[in-house]
């Protein structure tokens, strides 16, 4: 399979230098050349299937011509070492819960399929001995995911950019304790303003002459693709259930940097039969202006009580506008959008609470409330629940009035030190430092 930049200039790259740029030359994000459809046989049998199994079909179809078999197997088998449960919510309503990882988010996935994936493309290149440095700006669950995926790695160093005050404390301990080959950045900005500096970095000449740079956000194809696997197990959990609910399931993905409904998108190009997507913004609600409007105008981005979606300019918007050809009228045919303030966001986690019994967390409390609010009769929704509650747990607790469990895994990370590095986010700082580390 070969790549192709979403700003048409770099074209015929392959997988392994995908992966490893992160960004193309033209400053675009790599798309592949086409998307391998599934037969349908494997929609007639996927609720008999196991997670490793589906989520392998679907990567050989992503991958496969660039990954040999086994080693591929490896890969898949070695990211879903974790459970996804679809728990029924309401009637009509199902929670994909997406926390049950290593960092209890879902780009969990994502960031160990790419460690993985790195670590194989860097061991066939003959500069291998050549220390590899990942970028990665989060707005909270990516750094966490990413740094955990890569802890440890031989042969590469990651460096998380945040916004300081602006990603939750334990957010924050599960990238800032690690330490060995992970590098926490404190960035006086917002997340935009990490993402442009990550994006600067790749595109600097004497950056890239002096250190080998690859990104870990969902900009590279190795981190969102792998979050498609969700998709097809979202189906077929509800399959069992019932065919009926399977043939009008609607997802409901909280969207920030739009990397996981992307993925979502690429799913259903390959067969995977989701009658309709929605997305649900915080109060950055650039997307939902496009579909309104035609017109994308991004702007910085202001903080809310869902923090990772707090962005204002998705990367991955030239993803979908690529994937539908630039037509306004293809995608809103497919993707509906509704925004929500902190305080329709923490009504909705308070009543979900009161009334069902299911503690949502800030993001997919958008992705419930969408659903309550959008669903049309006959349909079942799906809603990814993308982050544990207990990740942003004064905020929750200070919604519900009552105390959260803390689950374990979370408990180990804030018995950690935190080490930081400040930077401006000026890019000359943030040029230098890295130069000095070289």
């Amino acid at each position: 399979m070969k790549y192709y930049s979403t700003n048409k200039k770099v074209s015929g790259v392959s997988l392994e230098d995908a992966v490893i740029k992160g960004l193309a030359e033209d400053k675009g994000l790599f798309m592949p050349d086409n998307i391998v459809e599934i037969p349908s046989a494997f929609y007639e049998n996927i609720d008999k299937m196991s997670f490793d199994d589906m989520a392998y079909t679907a990567a050989f179809m992503l991958f496969g011509e660039d990954v040999h078999a086994n080693m591929l197997k490896m890969i898949v088998h070695d990211t879903l070492n974790f459970d996804v449960p679809l728990v029924r919510v309401s009637e009509n309503i199902y929670s994909l819960e997406l926390f049950h990882g290593p960092t209890l988010a879902f780009k969990d996935v994502g960031g160990r399929f790419m460690s993985r994936m790195l670590s194989y493309f860097i061991q066939r290149q003959e500069d291998n001995k050549k220390l590899v440095n990942v970028l990665v700006a989060t707005s909270g669950d990516t750094g966490s995911a990413v740094a955990n995926g890569f802890l440890g790695v031989e042969g590469i160093h990651v460096y998380v950019l945040y916004p300081k005050g602006l990603v939750s404390p334990i957010q924050e301990c599960q990238f800032t304790t690690l330490g060995q080959n992970i590098t926490a950045l404190e960035v006086e900005g917002t997340f935009d303003d990490c993402q442009a500096l990550v994006k600067a970095a790749f595109m600097d000449a004497e950056l890239n002459a002096k250190m080998k740079l690859t990104s870990a956000n969902s900009i590279n194809v190795a981190r969102f693709l792998p979050q498609a696997f969700y998709y097809f197990y979202a189906y077929a959990q509800l399959k069992a259930i019932s065919q009926a609910a399977a043939n009008n399931m609607v997802v409901c993905v909280p969207s920030g940097n739009f990397g996981n409904i992307t993925a979502g998108l690429f799913a259903h190009r390959m067969g995977l039969p989701i009658k309709r997507f929605i997305a649900a913004n915080n109060r950055n609600d650039i997307f939902l202006e496009y579909l309104k409007t035609g017109v994308y105008t991004p702007r910085p981005s202001v903080a809310t009580i869902a923090n990772a979606m707090d962005v204002g300019d998705p990367s991955n918007f030239a993803r979908i506008l690529d994937l539908f050809h630039h037509s306004h009228e293809a995608i809103s045919a497919e993707i509906s959008g509704v925004s929500y303030t902190d305080e329709q966001i923490a009504e909705t986690l308070k009543s979900c609470k009161q009334e069902t019994g299911y503690l949502l967390d800030p993001h997919g409390a958008c992705g419930y409330r969408a659903l309550k609010e959008m669903l049309q009769p006959g349909e079942v929704g799906v809603f990814l629940e993308t982050a544990h509650p207990a990740k942003f747990l004064q905020t929750v607790e200070g919604i519900l009035g009552e105390k959260v469990e803390i689950p374990l895994k979370l408990q180990k990370f804030m018995e950690g030190k935190k080490v930081s590095v400040s930077l401006s986010r000026d890019f000359a700082h943030f040029k230098s430092y890295l130069l000095a580390k070289k």
